[in-house]
């Protein structure tokens, strides 16, 4: 299915791993060496193995699945930035399909829900018209008070005391908190059917205010992402790392790249305001054809929380990409240190 078609109705597969509660859902992107997606990969050339046990694949399909994207834009970007991200920001819908559902939401130094999620492409238009990124914005909730608030360690992840200052200067704010956002958005997934892709989509320039700003670490997102089978796709804003030179290796520690490592998805750096309605059309073809492999795990220590993934394919040349792992007992706490 290309961008804005419909994917197929939900098929026995889908059925099966919608009710089937003990099955590893693995979503698996398979690109060429020129990075175009490999479509034609048969059941019988994937191996899985789970803490290095092969594993018998139990389900396999390479359909359409709808998504759940959780749209997290960065408020507090530069001006050039913020502007080429502000004039993007409509091309998100050209990449969704009416089985798709959006959850529009904004950070800086506090997460800023929006409206809910909607697979109404009107809806969205207009949440994404009334996005300012560089004006003061407004973080009212929505009335009745918005339902399912994230939290963390049983606070809201909301900041109630700005949002009852009213509005607020986004862009004013000195300091921002990434993990925070992050993990919020995983919650705001966590409820969302098993026969639908978790995605969420990150526009951000990387800044994050550390342990001073943030209730949780990166790792404790990345444990999140793992145990919710979320994928993250993050577009790297054009400041990202031409004005803060940041080197090779700082780029791999940097919790905007690591969110989408480790979870199996992507970064892409948009070097004008072009690039990023290509990436919105890209990642979310990308997101909602990637094979599904699922399998009952036989053969691996059931005690232990965290099991390894990793997912193999007979054909040479090619990269494979899905979630490191995952977390057996759900996701983990989120505790400072």
């Amino acid at each position: 299915n290309r961008p804005g078609e419909n994917p197929p109705r939900m098929s026995d597969v889908q059925a099966r791993i919608t009710v089937n509660s003990n099955l590893v859902i693995l979503p698996v992107t398979v690109k060429d060496h020129s990075g175009e997606l490999v479509p034609d990969l048969r059941r019988d050339e994937f191996r899985v193995f789970e803490d290095n046990v092969e594993q018998h694949i139990d389900m396999f399909t390479a359909e359409a699945f709808p998504l759940s994207m959780v749209v997290l834009i960065d408020n507090d970007l530069k001006d050039k930035d913020a502007q080429k991200v502000q004039g993007s920001l409509m091309a998100i819908l050209g990449g969704l399909s009416t089985e798709d559902e959006a959850f529009i939401c904004r950070f800086d130094q506090f997460f800023h829900p929006g409206k809910g999620w909607t697979a109404d492409q009107d809806k969205l238009s207009t949440e994404l018209k009334r996005t300012s990124l560089d004006t003061e914005a407004d973080v009212a909730p929505p009335s009745p008070p918005f339902s399912g608030t994230p939290s963390i360690n049983n606070h809201s992840a909301v900041d109630q005391q700005a949002i009852d200052r009213g509005a607020q200067v986004i862009k004013g704010q000195p300091t921002k908190a990434l993990d925070d956002a992050v993990f919020a958005a995983t919650q705001l997934l966590h409820d969302r059917p098993r026969n639908r892709r978790r995605v969420i989509l990150l526009i951000t320039d990387g800044v994050n205010g550390g342990r001073k700003f943030n209730k949780v670490t990166t790792e404790d997102v990345i444990k999140a992402l793992l145990a919710e089978n979320i994928t993250v796709y993050t577009i790297a804003v054009p400041s990202a790392y031409l004005e803060r030179k940041i080197s090779p290796i700082d780029r791999e520690r940097s919790p905007m790249i690591r969110y989408a490592n480790h979870s199996g998805g992507e970064v892409y750096h948009a070097a004008k305001e072009e690039s990023f309605g290509e990436f919105y059309s890209r990642l979310t073809e990308e997101a909602r054809n990637q094979y599904t492999l699922a399998y009952v795990p036989r053969g691996t220590d059931r005690n232990v929380d965290y099991h390894s993934i990793e997912v193999r394919v007979k054909r040479e040349g090619l990269d494979i990409k899905t979630r490191d792992g995952y977390y057996s007992g759900g996701v983990p706490a989120a505790q400072r240190q």
